[in-house]
């Protein structure tokens, strides 16, 4: 999730399309909270492990 976000957000720069860059901010901050949630051992969506 966190790579794809990188993905759009480098997309968005390149094209110009502000809807990209936008959607890739928001992947990256959700993946890294998931990321974090998971690196605790908190179970998320019934995982103990995000991948």
């Amino acid at each position: 999730m966190i790579i794809l976000g990188i993905i759009l957000l480098i997309l968005g720069f390149i094209f110009s399309i502000p809807i990209l860059w936008t959607i890739g901010i928001i992947l990256i901050v959700v993946g890294a909270i998931l990321a974090v949630l998971g690196a605790t051992g908190r179970a998320v969506g019934g995982r103990k492990h995000f991948y």
